[in-house]
């Protein structure tokens, strides 16, 4: 799941952008996200929990991965197309 500012389709910033293409071309189709913006509480509260204080958060089977910066190292070492496979399969 992608919690992210706006939607896949209209990103609301730079960051959610560029962690949903990158999600994308590692082959995440079937990607869920969260729209932060219309859900305040979890804008409010998951960055406690998570602690990670900014958005986009991503989290693969319940387990925080990392925000923008994490996504595209993984994206660029190829990590990310394993995550996603491995997610998909299970």
């Amino acid at each position: 799941v992608l919690f992210m500012k706006g939607t896949p389709q209209y990103p609301m910033c730079g960051f959610s952008s560029r962690a949903v293409q990158a999600l994308m071309a590692a082959g995440a189709v079937a990607l869920r996200t969260v729209n932060v913006l219309e859900e305040p509480e979890i804008r409010a509260n998951l960055p406690r929990f998570s602690n990670l204080p900014t958005f986009p958060q991503l989290f693969i089977n319940g387990e925080l991965i990392g925000g923008c910066d994490i996504v595209m190292e993984l994206f660029e070492s190829g990590e990310l197309k394993r995550i996603v496979e491995e997610a998909t399969q299970g």
